[in-house]
């Protein structure tokens, strides 16, 4: 059997993507460019076009962001100047980096590994951009050291079938 085909779509854009805020687990509702509301409502938004029922869907615990803890809220450049010491441990290492009261790219990529290993068949979901990049490391898509520099846009469908991946805009 071949391994599931994941259909992956980043939630609607927030002010504070634009603003380049650590956003993490927070519940930011989108702005006017984002579709109506994070993963949930980006999903609800998705579905009826391809013909299925807007609440048809399972929430997965496992495809929560990745939690920035103290940080979220905050922008690089402000931790910069507050915690320049962890700021710099960071840009040394994001994939083992944990921040305070956070996690790092490995911790998500472990959880999100364990949902992918769990799938039977070819899936449809709306998360975040920590959690792609966990899945691109653990597919092998992208090495650990380079899956958090990645770009995930928003409005994108982002194909995950096997070890490649192809962007659909």
């Amino acid at each position: 059997m071949s391994p599931p085909t994941i259909y992956y779509i980043r939630h609607g854009e927030t002010d504070w993507n634009v603003a380049g805020r650590l956003q993490g687990r927070h519940d930011v509702p989108l702005n006017a460019r984002g579709p109506l509301g994070r993963a949930r409502e980006t999903m609800e938004l998705v579905r009826p076009p391809l013909g299925l029922p807007a609440n048809g869907y399972r929430v997965e615990e496992r495809l929560a962001e990745i939690s920035f803890g103290a940080w979220e809220g905050h922008t690089i450049a402000q931790l910069h100047g507050r915690d320049p010491q962890r700021i710099a441990a960071r840009e040394q290492d994001k994939w083992h980096f944990v921040p305070p009261g956070g996690e790092s790219y490995k911790i998500v990529s472990d959880r999100v590994g364990a949902w992918y290993d769990s799938l039977v068949r070819d899936t449809v979901t709306v998360a975040h951009g920590g959690t792609a990049r966990g899945l691109m490391a653990h597919l092998g898509i992208a090495k650990p050291a380079a899956a958090p520099l990645v770009d995930i846009a928003q409005g994108v469908v982002y194909v995950f079938a096997g070890e490649q991946l192809t962007r659909h805009t």
